[in-house]
């Protein structure tokens, strides 16, 4: 049996804990062993998203201390996961099981894809779904082609939900444009971020879409927020709850 080590953003700790659980019961449905290491903490991509690398580099090596023992690592973030990848080579690079952690490390649709190989997700979700398509889990971690890109098209994600019974996927005009949130940059850059987070939401409005659906709840919740601050009608819900079959 397959051990993971599961990896919680502080996002999904503090604000969505019921996400960390639809993933532990996604995974565990699956023949996963999941264990919670409890003393993980941060990944350090907000500090290193804005330029701080000695303050990364600690919670870096602690997550390399924590993790580095398992089969895999999963965790219900692309943003996360990405950072883990791709950006701990100047941090930990060199280190006793960096190289395996960095092979290691998923996102939990790309798990389910590329490692266990799922074909169909068994359960039910009778909902108009439009995907969000996060800018760390297409062009990072390549859970998809990228309109930008000359290659045959595939999408980890679509595949694993398109597979329960009962949805409608739609497409909204502009696949794979961001939300706007990128971590400080919604911060620094308020009025921008907010106005592409409307114009992601209209697009889904205009396709019918009941529920906007993602791998990160960075991103969600940035558009949850504008949502709410409108009264508007949909919703937004982590890959993970659909393919729990939560609604």
């Amino acid at each position: 049996m397959i051990t993971v080590g599961l990896f919680i953003p502080c996002y999904v700790d503090q604000f969505f804990p019921h996400v960390g659980m639809a993933t532990v019961r996604v995974l565990e449905r699956h023949g996963v062993r999941v264990e919670f290491p409890e003393e993980q903490t941060c990944c350090g991509q907000p500090m290193a998203n804005s330029g701080c690398a000695d303050e990364a580099r600690p919670l870096a090596e602690k997550f390399l201390r924590v993790f580095r023992g398992y089969d895999y690592v999963v965790a219900p973030s692309g943003s996360c996961v990405s950072m883990v990848r791709n950006h701990y080579d100047g941090l930990v690079g060199g280190r006793t099981g960096h190289e395996h952690l960095k092979a290691h490390t998923y996102e939990l649709c790309e798990f389910l894809h590329d490692v266990l190989h799922v074909e169909k997700v068994e359960g039910r979700f009778p909902h108009r779904v439009g995907l969000h398509r996060s800018c760390h889990g297409l062009r990072e971690l390549r859970l998809g082609a990228g309109s930008e890109r000359n290659v045959p098209g595939f999408d980890k994600v679509k595949k694993l939900l398109s597979s329960l019974e009962g949805i409608t996927l739609l497409e909204p005009s502009r696949a794979d444009e961001c939300c706007g949130f990128g971590g400080t940059f919604a911060v620094n850059e308020e009025a921008v971020s907010c106005m592409m987070g409307k114009d992601r939401i209209a697009d889904h409005e205009q396709q019918g879409a009941e529920i906007i659906a993602g791998i990160d709840m960075s991103c969600l919740m940035h558009m949850d927020g504008l949502i709410r601050r409108a009264g508007k009608p949909i919703r937004v819900r982590h890959v993970a709850e659909l393919l729990a079959g939560e609604g």
